[in-house]
């Protein structure tokens, strides 16, 4: 992710999913758009996949299972949330 695609990410959004990151966030880490899920969070993939369903349960879209191979942070995951909820 470039620093241009981060600019465009809504801040409210990644507000809201740093929120719902708290339980995961055992670190206690800033959550920005640049925190990696495994090398900031150290998060396994059984909590990421319990993340995005709360994700779509709490936003009332569904993500693709195939969108999530390549999203590694906070920012990339916000960019598939936000096309979802556009969709």
């Amino acid at each position: 992710m470039t620093s241009a695609d981060s600019a465009a990410i809504d801040p409210e959004l990644l507000g809201e999913l740093g929120d719902m990151l708290t339980g995961l966030n055992k670190n206690s880490v800033p959550i920005t758009a640049e925190t990696d899920f495994n090398a900031d969070l150290n998060v396994d993939s059984v909590a990421v996949m319990d993340f995005v369903l709360a994700v779509e349960d709490r936003y009332d879209i569904s993500i693709p299972i195939n969108l999530l191979t390549e999203v590694r942070t906070v920012g990339e995951f916000a960019a598939v949330v936000a096309s979802a909820r556009s969709a």
